[in-house]
């Protein structure tokens, strides 16, 4: 096979910018595809060249392969890698480039094929010899068999989609109560994700460790493990904070879960990079015979950097080679082990609002330059709600795995981004939580402290602010403000750090600070409206003068206006015009960013009017629903 002289990289993003440069590294020309609103994306705009596959939505573009394919024969590329997500799983695409000549940096169709659905990839593990977890595969998907086969396997059971991946069409169930609607729920968001809404069972297993093997396989017949990542620290199955290696592993237990994983590769005729996922129940520590094979990713992760870490070798570079035709670069036993690494994914999300997607312009992004960032954005940029919301990946890697926490949580707390909200200082909560540090995890362990993880930063955060409205830019503080210097009301004590008190707005809040001028961590100004912007901790934080009335969006009035936080498709009405409704009921469901987001009622009340209809799209900050808080309090 000839080697690739030309490579065109049909993904987007910090994928799609990693890839490249790799291939770049290589000697490989570099071509972009780029939707109409990443026209002037990094990774267009660092290959060596670019073409447009489309508008916006990820449908009308990144998901159309013959436009891609088209890309392809326009630019002079010779293969085709899709990175993950999108067409990197879709093995009609990857015949597709096959036959038109191309080489196809990826898994083969078959394996693809083999693995795409989780039923029929357990019935294939089980012919293999490796273990899998109990529950239902059969082909009756009627609710009556499926809540009957719920009850026979025994509560909690999972309910899981045939051909899901990252959470979507997955629902944990713990009573027969909420069986039908938990499977009405992963049913519509499976069909709307991957066009499919057929759903098997798995027993919920208890304290449950997610843990993968990374393997490789060339066409030479040689199929090798890079050792395991821990994937536990979830939220809604969505990884939060990968690892590599998994703690708490012993030899015994790395020696039987890599053996199945090559066993799993080799069953299907694999060929490049694969992850084989497994459960663990961790209740009694990691034990060989208490690991099951989950699912089979035929593509690269996106938590690879953390592999990459630990053993010092470029996964993408193996990739390339692999599929030019080259052998493994080593055997097994030359792939080593060395330090811990751990990844966090800093998302554009509002943890404090459900963890809602956060879109808008990236006025001031910086990231940390003291561990790996792969990143898909730059300052001046945006993001879209046309696509995933992840920022960038934050790889840390140290001798020890307190080390590389200890550091992972420093590089979150760092962060710097605004006025779009992100993660990044409950990433570092995660980090740097002890229970975590000492490896007491389980793929619960997020949703069992979410509220501390979520909470709101200490009230010493106004204080530093005001001390940095000081020391920005002096000369334009408003003489008024007690802060300023000169003016003889800076509250100054003989003993102690000054204090004073003024009214403000703190994140949008009216509220009093009887505070001590301090000034820890960055700031910035902004010219426009006199507000101050505090980074701490991995948070922004606003002040400004107070002006003007009510409680603002902290406070205690609460709007009767229940409207959608980004744009979106309302896939489910769940009151009708009258309902009574409690604090926390879910009023609507949004399908928006790939995934299901419920608005729910502030407070106990009454529908007085509903502005949609279920399969209306939504633009951000429609009026869906309107309460009477009133009604509510004779309930």
């Amino acid at each position: 096979m000839p080697p690739i002289r030309a490579l065109l990289v049909a993904n987007r993003g910090e994928i799609a910018r990693r890839i490249s440069r790799t291939a770049r590294r290589m000697g490989i020309r570099v071509i972009a595809v780029y939707s109409e609103a990443d026209a002037a994306a990094p990774h267009v705009r660092e290959a060596d060249a670019a073409v447009c596959i489309g508008p916006p939505s990820a449908a009308e573009s990144y998901l159309r392969g013959g436009a891609i394919l088209e890309a392809a024969r326009e630019s002079g590329a010779d293969a085709i890698h899709p990175g993950y997500g999108f067409l990197s799983e879709n093995a009609a695409f990857a015949q597709a480039v096959m036959d038109a000549g191309l080489i196809w940096v990826g898994a083969p169709p078959t394996a693809i094929l083999a693995m795409g659905l989780k039923d029929a990839a357990k019935r294939l593990m089980i012919a293999a010899g490796v273990p899998v977890t109990p529950g239902y595969l059969g082909e009756d998907q009627s609710p009556e068999r499926l809540d009957a086969e719920a009850e026979a396997i025994g509560w909690p059971v999972l309910i899981k989609a045939v051909a899901g991946g990252g959470g979507k069409g997955m629902r944990a169930v713990h009573s027969r109560a909420h069986f039908a609607e938990s499977l009405e729920s992963a049913r519509r968001e499976a069909a709307s994700a991957f066009g499919d809404d057929n759903v098997l069972l798995e027993k919920l297993i208890a304290a449950p460790r997610h843990i993968e093997v990374q393997i490789f396989a060339d066409t030479q017949g040689q199929v090798v493990h890079l050792f395991e990542r821990d994937c536990s620290l979830q939220r809604r199955h969505q990884k939060v904070i990968e690892e590599a290696p998994a703690p708490g592993m012993d030899g015994a237990t790395r020696a039987a879960i890599t053996v199945a994983a090559t066993k799993a590769a080799a069953s299907v005729g694999y060929l490049g990079a694969g992850t084989v996922e497994f459960i663990a129940d961790g209740s009694e520590g990691l034990r060989a015979d208490r690991i099951w094979f989950m699912e089979m990713n035929t593509r690269l992760q996106v938590e690879h950097p953390v592999t990459e870490a630990v053993t010092g070798l470029d996964l993408v570079e193996w990739q390339l080679r692999v599929a030019a035709g080259e052998p493994l670069p080593l055997a097994q036993d030359e792939i080593t082990l060395s330090g811990h690494a751990m990844e966090a994914r800093l998302y554009a999300e509002d943890p404090a609002r459900g963890f809602l997607p956060s879109i808008g312009s990236l006025e001031h992004l910086r990231l940390p330059d003291f561990v790996r960032v792969d990143s898909g954005v730059e300052q001046g940029g945006a993001v879209t709600p046309f696509y995933d919301p992840m920022i960038a990946k934050l790889i840390a890697h140290a001798p020890t795995r307190e080390a590389a926490a200890a550091e992972l949580a420093r590089a979150a707390r760092a962060v710097e981004i605004w006025p779009v909200k992100t993660n990044a200082a409950f990433l570092a909560g995660c980090a740097s939580d002890v229970d975590f540090i000492a490896g007491r995890i389980d793929t619960g362990f997020i949703a069992a402290r979410i509220e501390t993880l979520t909470q709101a930063p200490e009230a010493v955060a106004p204080r530093e602010a005001v001390g940095a409205l000081d020391q920005t830019n002096p000369a334009s503080v408003d003489p008024s403000w007690p802060w300023t210097p000169g003016t003889g009301a800076t509250g100054f004590r003989l003993n102690a750090a000054p204090r004073t008190t003024v009214d403000a707005r703190w994140d949008g809040a009216l509220m009093a600070l009887d505070f001590a001028i301090t000034a820890r961590g960055r700031f910035l100004r902004s010219a426009e409206d006199e507000t101050v912007i505090l980074f701490a901790g991995g948070a922004a934080h606003s002040l400004s003068r107070s002006g003007g009335s009510g409680a603002g969006r902290s406070g205690a009035v609460v709007d009767k206006l229940i409207r959608t936080p980004m744009p979106g498709r309302i896939t489910r009405l769940a009151v009708e015009l009258g309902a009574k409704v409690r604090a926390g009921q879910t009023l609507v469901v949004l399908e928006a960013m790939k995934m299901e987001h419920a608005l729910t009622a502030p407070a106990d009340g009454v529908v007085i009017a509903v502005h949609v209809a279920e399969g209306d799209h939504a633009a951000e900050g429609f009026e869906v629903v309107v309460l009477d808080y009133t009604g509510g309090e004779e309930s």
